[in-house]
C-alpha cells in the first residue's frame, strides 16, 4: 500500500513539473500603428495565446523604453477559449521615443506558471500641422462638437462653453491659439473615447471661432466652427458680470454726486434745513456708492461658477489661494473679481475669507 501511495505522489509531482516546464504562453502584436504623430495617443493591441487552463490571472509589467503606457493597469480580456487580448495606449512627444518590452506571466496561487517577453517594436514618428495657427493640437479618429453656449462675461467680452466628444484622441492637449483666457472645466477619459468641457473668453464682437484637428481616419486636417451667439434670455447676473464696469452704474454714481453738489450749493445759498437734510442724505448715498468694494481671499481648490446656482456650469477651479474683490452677493454665493482682473465669477460663500 505504501508503495502505491509513493508511486501516486511521484506521478503527481512529475505531472506538476511537466506542467510548469511546458510552454503555455505565447505573445504577439495584433495591431500596431505604422506611423504616429507628435502628442498623438496611439493604441497597441497585444494577443496572448494560453494553452493551459491551470492559472488564476495574467500579470503584466514593462521594462526598457523611454515612454510608458498611459493605462498600465489594463486587464486582459478573453476573446476565445485560449486567446486573450489587451490594449495599451501610449503618447510620444519626440522622434526618439521607444515603447517598452512587455513582460507577461501566468500565475496560480501567487506562483508563476509561465512567463514570456514581447520585445518592443519600432514605429515611425512625424510632426504635424507645423505653422497652422488654427491647429488645436488634437489628433483623433473622429471629433464632434456636441454643444456650445455663449454668455456675456463682462461689457467687452463673452464667455463660451463647449462640449466635445472624440475617439482615439488626445483631447488633453486641446488648445485654441490666440486666446489668452481658456481652459479645461472637465475631462472624461476612457482611453478609446474622451469628452471635454472647455471654456474660453473672446471679445464680444467676435461671431465665431474656427479650429483644426488632424483626423487619422481621413489622414487630413478637419475644421470645426464654433458659432459665438449670445443668449437672448440673459438676466442681470449674466449681462453685467462686473457691476463696476456697467455704464448704468457709472451714470448713476455721477448723477448722485451731481445732485449732492447742487443741493449743497442750494443749502449754502438758502440756508434752509430741508436742503440740509437732502444734502446729508445725498452725501451718505454718494459715500456708499464711492466706497471701495470689500476684498478677501478665496480658498485653494474652490470652484468658480458662471451663475449663483447649484446647477451652474463650473467656470474653473482655483489651483491656489486667490485675492479677490467682492462685487455683489446673492443667497449663498458671492460674485468676485480677481485683483488682477483676470476673471469674474461666483464662488460659494463658505469658500470666501475676509482679508
Amino acid at each position: 500500500m505504501k508503495k502505491i501511495i509513493s508511486i501516486l505522489i511521484f506521478i503527481n509531482l512529475l505531472f506538476c513539473v511537466n506542467l510548469f516546464a511546458a510552454k503555455n504562453l505565447y505573445l504577439s502584436y495584433k495591431s500596431v500603428p505604422k506611423n504616429v504623430y507628435k502628442n498623438q495617443r496611439f493604441e497597441i493591441v497585444v494577443k496572448a495565446l494560453v494553452t493551459s487552463k491551470y492559472f488564476d490571472q495574467i500579470k503584466t509589467s514593462f521594462s526598457g523604453g523611454n515612454i510608458q503606457p498611459l493605462n498600465k493597469q489594463s486587464s486582459w480580456k478573453k476573446i476565445s477559449d485560449n486567446v486573450y487580448e489587451n490594449s495599451f495606449y501610449y503618447k510620444a512627444s519626440n522622434p526618439k521615443f521607444q515603447i517598452p518590452n512587455l513582460n507577461v506571466s501566468l500565475e496560480k496561487n501567487a506562483q508563476v506558471i509561465d512567463k514570456s517577453i514581447l520585445n518592443a517594436i519600432n514605429i515611425n514618428y512625424s510632426d504635424i500641422a507645423k505653422g497652422d495657427i488654427r491647429f488645436s493640437g488634437v489628433i483623433a479618429k473622429d471629433l464632434k462638437l456636441k454643444a456650445y453656449k455663449t454668455k456675456q462675461y463682462n461689457n467687452k467680452e463673452s464667455l463660451t462653453i463647449i462640449d466635445i466628444d472624440a475617439i482615439g484622441s488626445n483631447l488633453e492637449n486641446f488648445k485654441l491659439n490666440g486666446i489668452s483666457e481658456q481652459g479645461v472645466t472637465k475631462l472624461n477619459d476612457n482611453y478609446s473615447t474622451q469628452n471635454i468641457i472647455y471654456y474660453f473668453v473672446m471679445p464680444v464682437h467676435k461671431k465665431k471661432v474656427v479650429f483644426n484637428y488632424y483626423n487619422t481616419s481621413t489622414k487630413s486636417l478637419q475644421s470645426v466652427t464654433i458659432p459665438l451667439i449670445l443668449q437672448n434670455e440673459l438676466v442681470s447676473t449674466q449681462t453685467d458680470l462686473n457691476p463696476n464696469d456697467s455704464s448704468f452704474e457709472k451714470y448713476k454714481k455721477i448723477a448722485v454726486a451731481i445732485l449732492f453738489i447742487i443741493f449743497l450749493i442750494i443749502y449754502i445759498l438758502k440756508r434752509n434745513k430741508i436742503y440740509l437734510v437732502i444734502t446729508i442724505i445725498l452725501f451718505i448715498i454718494t459715500s456708499i456708492y464711492l466706497m471701495p468694494n470689500q476684498k478677501g481671499i478665496v480658498k485653494k481648490d474652490s470652484f468658480i461658477y458662471i451663475l449663483p446656482t447649484k446647477n451652474s456650469t463650473i467656470f474653473f477651479k482655483l489651483d491656489e489661494k486667490q485675492k479677490v474683490e467682492v462685487l455683489s452677493k446673492k443667497r449663498d454665493f458671492i460674485k468676485i473679481m480677481g485683483i488682477d482682473n483676470k476673471f469674474i465669477g461666483w464662488v460659494k460663500e463658505e469658500n470666501f475669507e475676509e482679508d
